[in-house]
C-alpha cells in the first residue's frame, strides 16, 4: 500500500492478495499465525485460541458494539475515508465489519469456499447508504450468527472448511473472523474520536481478551 514496488513483487510471486509473507520465492498466506511462526522458524506462537463458545460470545459483543458506534456516525460523514492512506470509506468499513460474519456463515453453513474477497464483498448499489441501513444489515448478520450457533450440533468446530489456503478446522476460521471484526470495530472507535464523538460504551480489555489482535489499531 505504501511501497510502489510492492505490487510488482507480489505479482512476480504469482500472488494476488495480502497478507503474504515471503522469503525469496517461497511464500505463505498469513491466515494462520501458527503457519507464520513455522515459516519464520519459531516453535509456535504461544497463543492458545479461545474455545468456540467463548468466541461466539465475544463476536456478538463486538458486533453489537460496532452497531452502537455506526449509529453515532453522521450520515454525511460516511463517505469520508476511514484512514488517509487507504481508499476505503467509513461506510464500506462499517459494512465490512458485518460482512465478515456473513462470509463466515457462507462457508460454515453453505460450504462455500472462503476466498480472499469473500469478506470484502461491498453492499449492493443503493443499499447501506445510511447508518441505520448498515445497522439493519448488521442486525441480520447478528441474528443469523446466533441462530447458526444455537443449531450447531458439533460445537467443537473441529469440522474442516474449504478456504483458499487449505482446509483448516472451522475453529481457526471462526477465531480469525472474530478478531477480524474486532480489529475493525476498534478502528470505529478511533474514527469517532477523530470526529470528536465519544464512543457509546467502549469495548473493554476484558471484551477483547484472548483474541490475537495487533497492538496498534490500524495494523
Amino acid at each position: 500500500m505504501n511501497d510502489p514496488a510492492a505490487k510488482k513483487r507480489l505479482l512476480a510471486l504469482g500472488v494476488r492478495t495480502v497478507p503474504v509473507l515471503a522469503n525469496g520465492d517461497q511464500y505463505i498466506f498469513c491466515q494462520n499465525l501458527e503457519d507464520v511462526a513455522e515459516f519464520v522458524g519459531l516453535q509456535g506462537t504461544g497463543h492458545t485460541p479461545l474455545a468456540p463458545a467463548a468466541l461466539i460470545a465475544k463476536w456478538l459483543v463486538v458486533l453489537r458494539a460496532a452497531r452502537r458506534y455506526i449509529r453515532q456516525i453522521p450520515d454525511d460523514r460516511l463517505r469520508e475515508r476511514a484512514i488517509d492512506n487507504r481508499d476505503r470509506s467509513i461506510r464500506l468499513l462499517s459494512h465490512h465489519i458485518f460482512r465478515i460474519g456473513a462470509a463466515f456463515l457462507e462457508t460454515a453453513i453453505d460450504d462455500i469456499e472462503y476466498r480472499t474477497d469473500n469478506a470484502n464483498v461491498p453492499p449492493t448499489e443503493g443499499t447501506c447508504t445510511t447508518a441505520e441501513e448498515i445497522i439493519r444489515y448488521g442486525d441480520g448478520v447478528i441474528d443469523r450468527l446466533e441462530h447458526w450457533w444455537s443449531r450447531l450440533e458439533d460445537k467443537s468446530c473441529r469440522q474442516k472448511v474449504k478456504t483458499f489456503y487449505g482446509t483448516p478446522p472451522m475453529h481457526q476460521l471462526f477465531e480469525r473472523s472474530t478478531w477480524h471484526s474486532a480489529q475493525h470495530t476498534r478502528q470505529m472507535i478511533a474514527i469517532l474520536e477523530r470526529l470528536g464523538i465519544e464512543p457509546s460504551g467502549r469495548l473493554s480489555a476484558e471484551d477483547l481478551a484472548g483474541l490475537p489482535l495487533p497492538e496498534r489499531v490500524w495494523d
